[in-house]
């Protein structure tokens, strides 16, 4: 038996209860485990999420209350029984993403969404956890320049680092070339230690993280030397053209605008582009604009080039990262003063 084919029986509402419904839902034995999670956990969540009641008996889920939360009851179950059937562990925090789907005005199914495989290694296995963030990959898919906007935490640059080693190992691409700006914040290259290469490394740190989250970590080095993935500073971007290659360009609201311009026309034949970026977190010297601002309003439009934009609610850190993000978007004026600007009037004159 299929999630999709879960047997489900009306029971007749009693005449004091003219507006209640009560549906009885036959979940397959095997999956009752995955589905009521550790401890009920998952139970516990969904009872939380919803105004229907649930209950549980054996492999029995009976929902009761008004008839539209009884639908959204049984939808939800049907969704979370699939995504269990998929064979993926299903968690509280899947439990709330799929209610939270569900009550939005998308038609988009949780279990297809949550259940899509990007790239697994070791029994890892990297997915979208929202509908902006399926979209976002879907979006790489179908075209071939995606700018990836929106705050810290959404998985931005972490989902376009699975695509692109997903796209090496499938041979669709020859190469990875990762870059980001290397501007600070509040400090400048000149007065850190070391050389060139050691000031510049802490920037490109990240980029690392995520390939040995993805890969073999012994491979990394080999196929570095092989310059079959490189890490670099957009500035070694100049005057090459980037063919055969899947090209992230990574907190690109710190790039300038002629930055930006420079760096979009590195394309090559058979190269894909994702350009992720901040536009709140802007670190940029002076009153300098953001090249990412420059290139949401000059390439809108354009045929082959796609903005996804992800919010706090697509957020897969901490719970609390989303209302930090949220309370300071509350704060601030997104179109005010950059980062850098703001730490400026805080200076305090010497004396």
């Amino acid at each position: 038996m299929t999630p999709r084919e879960t047997s489900a029986a009306s029971t007749p509402a009693s005449p004091d209860t003219v507006r209640s419904s009560s549906l009885r839902i036959e979940v397959p034995p095997p999956l009752v485990v995955g589905l009521l999670g550790s401890a009920d956990e998952n139970l516990r969540a969904l009872e939380n999420l919803l105004t229907a009641d649930v209950h549980v008996r054996g492999n029995s889920v009976t929902l009761s209350g008004e008839p539209a939360d009884v639908a959204l009851a049984e939808r939800a179950v049907s969704e979370l029984v699939a995504i269990v059937n998929s064979g993926q562990a299903l968690t509280p925090d899947a439990v709330r993403r799929s209610v939270s789907m569900l009550t939005s005005a998308d038609e988009e199914s949780p279990a297809e969404v949550l259940t899509l495989d990007i790239l697994s290694r070791r029994g890892k296995t990297i997915r979208p956890k929202t509908l902006n963030q399926k979209r976002y990959v879907d979006a790489i898919d179908q075209n071939t320049i995606v700018f990836g906007i929106g705050p810290a935490g959404t998985g931005k640059t972490y989902l376009a680092m699975a695509k692109a080693v997903s796209a090496l190992q499938s041979k669709q691409v020859s190469r990875i070339i990762l870059t980001r700006p290397a501007v600070e914040a509040g400090e400048r290259l000149g007065f850190l230690p070391g050389t060139l290469s050691e000031k510049i490394d802490p920037y490109l740190r990240p980029l690392y993280d995520a390939l040995h989250d993805m890969m073999d970590p012994e491979l990394i080095p080999k196929l570095m030397s092989a310059g079959v993935i490189e890490v670099a500073p957009l500035a070694y971007m100049r005057g090459r053209s980037l063919s055969d290659a899947f090209i992230i360009l990574d907190e690109a609201q710190n790039t300038t605008g002629e930055q930006m311009k420079m760096f979009l026309t590195r394309l090559g034949f058979g190269s894909k582009m994702v350009i992720t970026g901040d536009i709140t977190q802007v670190d940029l010297p002076g009153a300098a604009p953001s090249g990412l601002r420059s290139a949401m309003r000059v390439l809108a439009g354009v045929d082959d080039i796609h903005f996804a934009e992800l919010t706090s609610a697509d957020v897969v850190r901490h719970r609390l990262v989303s209302e930090i993000v949220d309370a300071y978007a509350r704060s601030e004026d997104p179109n005010s003063m950059n980062r850098a600007q703001r730490r400026a009037t805080h200076v305090r004159p010497r004396r």
